[in-house]
């Protein structure tokens, strides 16, 4: 029981593994085919999520297979519980990747506000955070999980920064408002990447400590 347990629980890692480097890729596909206005890109991105939707169906079921089958205790059963609740992180950065792409092909095909809004640092913040998240994740890294737990308040901040200028360019270009308002979409989706990001970093500190931080203050 014990060896298969062990052989179940290192397909679990290789399929976890396989899921955050095709949602990473895509996340940045996403930000590149926004910022640099390619709808071949975009597309490209929207038909990959379809395939990470495949793959996370297929983690949730081999965790409840080795739930069903195993009955695993301690750290095992931590494992799997964290995994899952990664997996459904994982599939939503995919789904918002996805989203940023969509939003990308519809703002370039509208008239350009003349607001000053550079996402640039905000998809740069959004895109590290996930990788180091994953990166936690391979190297069962706990401090580096912390980082990411920190790391997140910086994009919720630069959110609220981006919120207030559409706000006021909505006020003086009421002519782009639908620009404008798929702008803040944008900025609102890499802010929930960033709060996917951080959920999977805190459940890889629950998987190596037990200790569940969620809600609790990063300082």
């Amino acid at each position: 029981m014990a060896k298969h347990l062990e052989k179940e629980l290192e397909r679990l890692k290789k399929l976890i593994y396989t899921l955050s480097a095709r949602v990473d890729e895509n996340l940045e596909l996403s930000v590149k085919s926004f910022l640099e206005n390619n709808v071949d890109l975009a597309n490209q991105v929207i038909e990959t999520d379809k395939q990470i939707d495949d793959l996370e169906i297929e983690v949730e079921e081999e965790c409840l297979k080795a739930l069903a089958l195993y009955q695993p205790v301690a750290i095992d059963l931590r494992f799997i519980i964290a995994v899952m609740k990664m997996n459904s992180d994982l599939e939503r950065i995919g789904d918002l990747a996805s989203d940023i792409a969509k939003n990308g092909i519809h703002i370039n095909e509208a008239p350009t506000p003349k607001v000053p809004l550079d996402l640039h640092q905000m998809t740069y913040l959004a895109k590290s955070i996930v990788r180091k998240s994953l990166d936690a994740l391979i190297n069962i890294d706990t401090y580096l999980a912390r980082e990411v737990i920190t790391d997140d308040e910086a994009i919720n901040s630069m959110k609220q920064e981006m919120k207030q200028e559409i706000a006021e360019a909505l006020k003086r270009e009421p002519e782009h408002a639908e620009s404008l308002m798929t702008l803040l979409a944008i900025t609102h989706r890499l802010e929930r990447i960033g709060d996917h990001a951080c959920n999977i970093a805190e459940d890889v500190i629950y998987m190596v400590e037990a200790d569940i931080v969620r809600h609790q203050d990063p300082a």
